[in-house]
């Protein structure tokens, strides 16, 4: 028997692999990467290396097999055919008779084109006959306090929110909820609604950064048109530009701000501040 898991290079994979390292013995683990030389650390500590491609459906083909745990990690390009990618792996695993399959979805109450693909990948999991976990995760702190230079250099932080709030986690605590379920018994064909504990607004996100950094930064609201022009200036593209001016219409309709308390249960422990993921990322 395996954990299998897809992405395993990526931001949040990488956290998943080293939380399942401190459970269980690296041979038993098995990262699929796109680009093996980017998984060097990884075979260096014993863990199983496997080279597949979502976009080539023939690099999955034995990978899985009867009894294995696979956590999918959504792909992250999200302007691509996502549903099919992911429907790669699904049809492989269920073939195989892995004895769980859990994705990384989005939140249930999320209506954003953003979680299209993920409401789409889920109807194919569930149907797929394979005993599933939904991983509905929410928000990420990173997706702000990686973002934090022109925050600072022009004293103000930019969303079209309104007062909407974010239940947003660490990475980390998202991966603690998978590896929990990727190790534990009791959860298959479970749907976990999960963010952080404290929901937040941007003007005491803005708050915050005044406090750790002594400097003055403002929350600084603006329309959905003007944010989206902002990143079309900043050189994004158009149909990523569309997504994540979606976001920010969620996010003001509360859509992202989670109240189960899953992914605390999960973990056994409170999820990380806001504050520390913040001091985390000054310290660089």
């Amino acid at each position: 028997m395996s954990i299998i898991v897809t992405g395993a290079t990526g931001q949040l994979g990488r956290h998943v692999v080293a939380q399942l390292l401190e459970k269980v013995p690296a041979d038993q683990v098995t990262a699929v990467v796109r680009d093996r030389a980017k998984a060097e650390d990884l075979a260096a500590r014993g863990v199983r290396i496997a080279v597949a491609d979502y976009n080539t459906p023939e690099t999955f083909d034995g990978l899985f097999a009867a009894g294995d745990r696979v956590l999918l990690i959504s792909g992250n390009q999200v302007t691509e055919d996502r549903v099919q990618q992911h429907k790669v792996v699904i049809d492989r695993a269920a073939a195989a008779g892995v004895a769980l399959l859990a994705y990384t979805s989005a939140p249930d109450s999320l209506t954003a084109a953003l979680a299209d693909d993920h409401k789409a990948t889920e109807k194919v999991l569930v149907g797929a006959g394979v005993p599933y976990v939904l991983l509905r995760n929410g928000w990420y702190h990173e997706n702000y306090t990686e973002q934090l230079a022109p925050v600072l250099e022009h004293g103000a932080v930019l969303q079209a929110a309104g007062e909407g709030r974010v239940s947003s986690a660490s990475r980390a605590d998202y991966a603690a909820a998978a590896v929990a379920v990727l190790t534990g018994e009791g959860h298959e064909n479970q749907a976990y609604e999960l963010g952080g504990d404290v929901a937040w607004g941007f003007a005491e996100y803005a708050a915050e950064l005044s406090r750790q950094t002594g400097k003055e930064i403002v929350y600084r609201p603006v329309s959905v048109e003007e944010y989206a022009a902002v990143l079309t200036g900043a050189g994004l593209p158009a149909p990523l530009v569309e997504i994540l001016a979606g976001v920010e219409t969620a996010i003001e309709a509360g859509q992202l701000e989670v109240t189960s308390g899953d992914l605390s249960r999960l973990t056994g422990r409170p999820t990380t501040p806001l504050a520390d993921a913040v001091a985390a990322a000054l310290k660089g």
